[in-house]
């Protein structure tokens, strides 16, 4: 896809054939704002933010504080895991063609345990008692499980009562992993199970992505704080909470703004005084085509470089991405709080992510079986609360959820994913394949 101003170029002519400068700038304008104007589908806004967003700086970390965080570089192997022919159950470690003869008895004639191994030949006719994670000794190939072996004339002696085949109840060494191999990919985001695979190969101190800084702020003159009491025609700001925890969740570190009301003075102040410490500020309310929709109009104020308005969405068709002119990216997201949650996850996440470096943004489409039918609309694509869950199968379910529209906060709460509706589509029938998008 070209990018955004040069959506108005003709196919057939260079720029420079259309005469004076002046009459070029203002075409170019004239093709960004109707690029701006344009619905574009939710796709074709997901490849913009991605064009438009660049990797935040990096920084070294001290493991500890390296959860959620995503790696600058790969992460490889310093040693071979394990690092040693390790037991896998406690018994005893013999040579497989000692024991061919069940039962038999083999002389003790050491002890190997974990941390403290005994680090010698094992012979024809000897057993050396073993635990659980333990160096196997030199000379053995496997181990018999205490159960299955009985000790006698205090210890000196084993009668084992099975025989055991030749690498039994062993891993080799460098069975799980080679020094040198890659264990984690950049742009990965590290949890909680990485984390004891980077404390295994000494990443004490980790590169990683810096961690965006956001500035959330809703519009509004209906709006009050959520400790007061809202009065006649007023409602409390519930926006504000569930943008700021949806970027928590991207990894942000998140400043909310305090609320501006309908004024375009005091949001473009405030969206000044914003830009000067955030990477991405979002806004909510205030885009769409009325009177009191003033994000726009403090972005033109403020000499915003819009790469779109209007998004071929149900719900959240008025969604606004745009640039400072500092670097600062801005998300004009709709005023209903469904319509923030839907566009949050489909756009900001996916900027919030791709400045930490991930490898894959944007929200991963997976498919599902519909519990129940769910409609569509005409010229937009419809992506509709659910839960999900899977069958005796093993595949996903989509339930979809009863709610009022895009201002049904208290129903969209339970919604686990959202089910994707093409444009155009009537309607799809209980018992479809569908595409669904897991929120956070």
């Amino acid at each position: 896809m070209p990018p955004p101003t040069l959506r108005g170029r003709s196919k057939n002519r260079p720029f420079g054939f259309l005469g004076s400068k002046k009459v070029q700038a203002g075409l170019a304008i004239k093709a960004q704002k109707s690029q701006n104007r344009e619905m574009i589908s939710v796709a074709e806004a997901i490849q913009i933010v991605r064009q438009q967003t660049l990797a935040l700086s990096t920084e070294r970390v001290p493991l500890e504080h390296a959860l959620g965080r995503v790696l600058v570089e790969d992460v490889v192997a310093d040693t071979d895991l394990p690092p040693f022919d390790r037991a896998q159950m406690d018994g005893y470690a013999v040579r497989a063609q000692d024991v061919k003869e069940a039962p038999v008895r083999l002389r003790i004639t050491g002890e190997s345990a974990a941390g403290r191994g005994w680090h010698h030949q094992l012979e024809e006719g000897q057993a050396v008692r073993i635990m659980t994670g333990a160096p196997v000794p030199a000379g053995a190939d496997s181990v018999q499980q205490v159960e299955l072996t009985h000790e006698l004339k205090d210890g000196t002696v084993v009668e084992l009562l099975e025989g055991v085949d030749s690498g039994k109840s062993i891993v080799q060494r460098g069975a799980e992993i080679q020094a040198g191999e890659v264990v984690l990919r950049a742009g990965t985001t590290i949890n909680a199970a990485m984390m004891a695979v980077l404390a295994a190969f000494g990443y004490a101190q980790l590169e990683v992505f810096r961690k965006p800084r956001v500035a959330v702020l809703a519009t509004g003159s209906e709006l009050v704080a959520v400790d007061q009491k809202p009065g006649q025609d007023q409602i409390r700001d519930s926006n504000n909470y569930s943008i700021s925890a949806y970027a928590e969740l991207a990894g942000a570190v998140v400043e909310r703004m305090p609320l501006t009301g309908d004024e375009t003075s005091l949001l473009k102040t405030q969206l000044a005084e914003a830009a000067r410490r955030s990477d991405l500020i979002v806004t909510s309310g205030g885009v769409s085509m009325g009177v009191y929709d003033v994000t726009k109009a403090a972005l033109k104020e403020l000499d915003a470089e819009l790469f779109f308005e209007r998004v071929a969405l149900r719900p959240g068709k008025p969604t606004v991405f745009a640039r400072l002119p500092n670097g600062t990216l801005v998300f004009g997201l709709p005023g209903n709080p469904v319509s923030v949650s839907v566009t949050f996850n489909l756009f900001a996440r996916t900027a919030l992510l791709a400045m930490q470096g991930t490898a894959e943004p944007a929200l991963k489409r997976e498919t599902a079986v519909l519990a129940r039918v769910v409609k569509g609309t005409t010229d937009r694509e419809s992506y509709l609360p659910a839960q999900i869950t899977s069958n005796d199968d093993a595949e996903l379910v989509a339930f979809p959820l009863k709610w009022g529209g895009s201002s049904d906060f208290v129903a969209f709460a339970l919604t686990t994913a959202l089910v994707i509706v093409p444009a155009n589509v009537n309607a799809i029938e209980a018992g479809s394949l569908v595409s669904v998008l897991r929120l956070p």
